[in-house]
């Protein structure tokens, strides 16, 4: 399978492994797309498990719908369980990196009864994040997500000469492989592309707190010491918000954990997984 619908929309998926493997899915952020797993597939294809890396609504070209409503939790939620079900998975492993991390909370607060384990790298639980924001330096590290949510600035931005370079320098300062970088900046350059990776952002005010539950799946949550994007209150005060087993690792690195450590990654997801 290449690809699957959520509806209307086609998703463009790298499917590998057993066809009767547990199934893992493995969401990417922002700004990355599933290129972010080449190098923790192969750990997870060669354990036994199916993997599915999907590049997520507004990134897959045939699955960028227009307006930042279509860009809530919810419809993020419903195209993880719509791969699932193409791939005939009742239940599956979820594991999410920054934007994806957060779509991993809320598939284990929304479908417990889907989500075996639940695995996030960086991405706090969404309640702790808030609480962080009010109680640290953690709103400071987030202006971005503040910029994002001004009409047309943002992409009218990274579409300057000036901009793009910004941009593109914030983000290898900040740890990210050049080489990974560039072909994520050409898919970013598509017609409407940077507009629907940033309405992740901007669909945020469409989930209230009180969505916002425990989870009781068995959680694996990873905090990179070097994060420019998230401090540790947050990261610490996550554990309150996981009623199920829980295991909370930090580990010397930057924010982009899948491309600067995959073999840690592959390792710790595995040794999850396998507990789970």
């Amino acid at each position: 399978m290449n690809e699957y619908r959520n509806g209307d929309l086609i998703f463009d998926v790298r499917d590998e492994g057993p066809t009767d493997g547990e199934i893992v899915v493995l969401l990417h952020g922002f700004p990355e797309t599933k290129e972010s797993w080449d190098g923790v597939v192969p750990g997870l294809v060669q354990a036994g498990y199916r993997v599915l890396a999907p590049d997520q609504r507004g990134y897959s070209p045939r699955a960028r719908p227009q307006g930042r409503r279509a860009y809530s939790a919810d419809h993020l939620v419903s195209d993880v369980l719509a791969l699932a079900d193409a791939a005939g998975g009742q239940r599956f492993h979820v594991v999410g990196h920054d934007w994806g991390g957060a779509a991993a909370w809320y598939c284990a607060m929304w479908h417990p009864e889907r989500v075996r384990t639940m695995t996030s790298l960086a991405t706090p639980h969404p309640t702790a994040m808030a609480r962080a924001k009010v109680s640290s330096s953690q709103l400071l590290r987030s202006w971005y997500m503040l910029f994002y949510q001004v009409p047309r600035l943002p992409e009218w931005s990274t579409r300057t000469a000036f901009g793009r370079r910004r941009f593109r320098d914030t983000l290898v300062r900040s740890g990210l492989p050049e080489e990974k970088l560039d072909r994520y900046m050409d898919l970013l350059g598509e017609p409407g592309a940077m507009t629907a990776a940033i309405n992740w952002y901007r669909a945020i005010p469409f989930t209230p707190p009180s969505r916002l539950t425990p989870v009781i799946v068995p959680t694996l949550y990873v905090y990179a010491t070097g994060d420019f994007a998230l401090g540790s209150r947050a990261a610490d005060l996550t554990g309150r918000y996981v009623t199920g087993p829980y295991r909370y690792e930090r580990v010397d690195a930057s924010h982009w954990l899948p491309e600067e450590l995959p073999a840690v990654v592959t390792g710790m997801i595995l040794e999850h997984v396998g507990a789970g």
